[in-house]
Order: C-alpha cells, then sequence, then structure tokens
C-alpha cells in the first residue's frame, strides 16, 4: 500500500487534479477482497478532497473472501458499489473454472451486501465455457434474477497466454446462437444492454467513463492511465512496482489513434459515434450501414444495433 500511496501522490500532481475533480472510483484487478478495508484507508484519505459528492466507487469482490466485516469496512470508506465475481452458480462450471467459491457463497455474499445497505450491486457471468448449454446458461440467469442486483457482466471466456488456461484453448467455446440467446434473454429481464459486456437497469458511471474517453489514473502493477494523448502503463511485476512504482512507461497516441478509438469505442457502447466525427469517407460508409440498418442516426450520433458485430462495422466505417 506505500507503493500504491507514492504513485497516487505522483498521479494527483501529474493529472493536476482539482478538488471534486474525481467522478468514479474502481477498485478492481487482482482480489480486492482479500485485502483488510484498514489498509486502504490511508488512500482514501488522500483522496476525500478530490472525490465528487455522491460519487459512485466501486469494489470487485470474491464471493469467497468477500465477508460481512469486509463489506461492512468498505462501505465505512464510502465504497457504495460491490461487483461480485460470480461467473456461474453451476458448482461443475466453478469447479472447471478453478473458483474457490460455491454457489451458495455467492448467493450468500450478495444478500449480505444488499443487507448492509448496498444499493448498486452488479455479478458477472462467464459464457462460451466448454460445456456450455442454454438449460445451464439459464438456469445461471435465473438464479442471477433472484438476487438484489441491478447490473449484469457478461463475458466470454478468453484465454491469454501465461494464465492457468492457457495449456487448454479447448475450454474457450463460444457459440454464436447461443451468446445472442443470453444476450437477448438478460435483456428480456429489463438489464438493458449498455456496452458489449454490461446490462443494467442501472449503467456503471466509471464504465461509461471509458466509453466516453475520459481521462482516468491508472493506480497500481499492471494497471493503466490515460490523459489527453498519453497513455501511462506502471510496471506489471508486481515485486517491480513495489520497489520503484513511478517507473511508468508512457505511450504518446496520435489524433488518428484518438479518432479509431472514439470509433470502436462509440460502436461497442450505448455512447454512439457523433456525426461530426466522421470524415466524408466515412460518413460515406456510414450511409451504407444505416441502409443495411446495421446502423441508426439519431440527432446527430450513430448508435450501434448490434454490439456483437461492433469491432466489423468499426473496421468498415474506418477502412
Amino acid at each position: 500500500m506505500l507503493a500504491l500511496h507514492k504513485q497516487l501522490l505522483f498521479e494527483l500532481s501529474r493529472y493536476e487534479a482539482k478538488e471534486q475533480s474525481i467522478e468514479t472510483l474502481f477498485i478492481g484487478g487482482g482480489t480486492p477482497s482479500t485485502v483488510e478495508p484498514a489498509l486502504y484507508a490511508p488512500l482514501f484519505k488522500t483522496l476525500q478532497p478530490y472525490l465528487k459528492k455522491n460519487i459512485e466507487i466501486t469494489s470487485e469482490a470474491n464471493p469467497n473472501s468477500a465477508t460481512k466485516e469486509w463489506l461492512q469496512g468498505m462501505k465505512a470508506l464510502g465504497v457504495n458499489r460491490i461487483s461480485f465475481g460470480v461467473q456461474s452458480f453451476d458448482a461443475e462450471k466453478l469447479k472447471l473454472l478453478n473458483r474457490a467459491h460455491t454457489p451458495t457463497m455467492a448467493i450468500e455474499a450478495i444478500k449480505s451486501a444488499k443487507s448492509l445497505g448496498y444499493e448498486n450491486l452488479s455479478l458477472d457471468l462467464i459464457y462460451a465455457t466448454l460445456g456450455d448449454t442454454k438449460e445451464l446458461l439459464q438456469r445461471d440467469l435465473q438464479q442471477a434474477l433472484a438476487l438484489p442486483i441491478n447490473h449484469i457482466s457478461a463475458y466470454a471466456l478468453t484465454i491469454e497466454e501465461g494464465t492457468a488456461f492457457s495449456s487448454k484453448p479447448h475450454m474457450s467455446k463460444e457459440q454464436l446462437e447461443l451468446t445472442e440467446w443470453l444476450f437477448r434473454a438478460i435483456a428480456s429481464h429489463g438489464f438493458t444492454q449498455y456496452e458489449i459486456s454490461n446490462f443494467g437497469n442501472y449503467q456503471s458511471q466509471h464504465n461509461l467513463g471509458y466509453w466516453t474517453y475520459k481521462e482516468y489514473i491508472g493506480l497500481g502493477a499492471g494497471a493503466v492511465g490515460k490523459r489527453a494523448l498519453k497513455r501511462y502503463y506502471p510496471q506489471k511485476v508486481i515485486e517491480k512496482y513495489i520497489d520503484n512504482p513511478l517507473e511508468i512507461e508512457e505511450e504518446q497516441l496520435t489524433t488518428e489513434d484518438e479518432h479509431i478509438e472514439k470509433i470502436f469505442l462509440g460502436l461497442r457502447s450505448c455512447v454512439g459515434v457523433a456525426e461530426s466525427l466522421l470524415s466524408q469517407k466515412e460518413l460515406a460508409q456510414a450511409k451504407i450501414l444505416l441502409d443495411e440498418e446495421k446502423l441508426t442516426l439519431v440527432d446527430g450520433i450513430y448508435y450501434n444495433n448490434d454490439y456483437l458485430l461492433a469491432d466489423e462495422i468499426a473496421l468498415f466505417l474506418t477502412a
């Protein structure tokens, strides 16, 4: 935490942060629920003057480590939204995914958070996993909807190099028809899809900050920050980060990078793409997509009609 605090002070200065200038706060990556709330306290004390009133403060949590005491401690610090890494309510699927919690632990953790006064609760579900069936995903969704949540994240299982599943690429098996069914099923219960992986009758303000291309501070090993046309990458190796949290790589973006990223992000979310952002060539491409009902134009903003085609549509627009 000393390294995090050192980087925090540096970043507040670098970003020229002013009183009440931080709009959202997100504690995630790794397993925040294994860290005692008391250890977060110095960071919150430093951040306090910079936090906007009624700010959304989210923490991720694993069901097996999000104890009642931990949830109470985080709420006392100001955390008002919890995102639970549930992934599934199927015991066998959880074992397959090497998860440490049981379905009962997940159910009890979410109910406990609600009883403590958390109004905004989210859980994530994993799909595109070997062995997934419509029946299994339907049971997962029914159990999720029976809990006091107002947000669901649905992520396809992806196999990344260096992870436990990197030697088991067959574990990830997406079936497009099943994905489309799952997305429709979630939306049919009043959880509006507002970006490619997130659904809710509450939209996470932190998530929307990324889609609207706002600046953000990335604190910790492997985090990413962005300010204007620069991205900042602290050390990924945690031991090196602890030794020197200010060893931060910089990436210089171009205006073309910004242009392309705004299009890709806008089409993957409810933010959309402003007509004024597009070149004449891109506007001509957008007209084709409008005619094919792939895009909708409302008040000068192009909206994507199918987030699963977001990248293909963006590539067509910018080709």
